[in-house]
């Protein structure tokens, strides 16, 4: 079933390019906030640790709003026929999870962030405005909290997912969401 993943297309290389920069910035968020928690408060490191989770929050929403206008316009891909039912629903459902995620972690987070008084730059450039939600900081913080979670286990979904196309299936439906493979959609 080598030839399977060219022949249901790949995605462009913006796509793969987004996909890529977007999930290396997700686990260095899951990473660099599990780090900055576990220093002591008062600790000098945590204002760029945290001046650093907030900016790169809001750079991969504004990546997913990109990714999410190409998707809008070219749709999924195919899935390979021989899945069951259940495996393409998964499948659709973990995307749609993520989009969803990719979009409610950086705004819940946004919007604890300014809107309980605690303003930053982003990157250290420019003020990131405040929203006028301060009655949703704490919800918004504690569905940025359980979106963390959501993550870990989409995430474990994703790569379970694509190991058995890769070794069970051996179908090459991850070569479409790697560089250099006659990128198309």
């Amino acid at each position: 079933m080598a030839g399977t993943a060219r022949a249901l297309g790949s995605y462009s290389g913006a796509a793969i390019a987004l996909h890529w920069v977007i999930a290396l910035a997700i686990f260095g968020q899951l990473i660099g906030i599990e780090y900055a928690e576990s220093l002591p408060k008062g600790d000098p490191a945590l204002p760029f640790l945290f001046m650093m989770h907030k900016s790169t929050g809001l750079t991969i929403l504004g990546l997913t709003l990109v990714r999410v206008i190409m998707r809008l316009q070219r749709g999924f891909l195919p899935l390979p026929v021989h899945m069951s039912g259940w495996e393409v629903a998964l499948a659709r459902a973990s995307h749609v999870g993520f989009y969803a995620l990719l979009l409610l972690m950086p705004l819940t987070g946004w919007i604890f962030s300014v809107s309980a008084e605690r303003t930053f730059d982003w990157y250290g450039l420019f003020a990131v405005p405040p929203l006028p939600l301060r009655a949703f900081a704490e919800t918004a913080h504690e569905l940025h909290e359980w979106g963390a979670t959501a993550f870990l286990v989409l995430i474990g979904l994703h790569i379970a997912g694509a190991l058995k196309h890769q070794f069970l299936d051996r179908d090459g439906l991850m070569r479409r969401m790697l560089p250099g493979d006659g990128a198309t959609k």
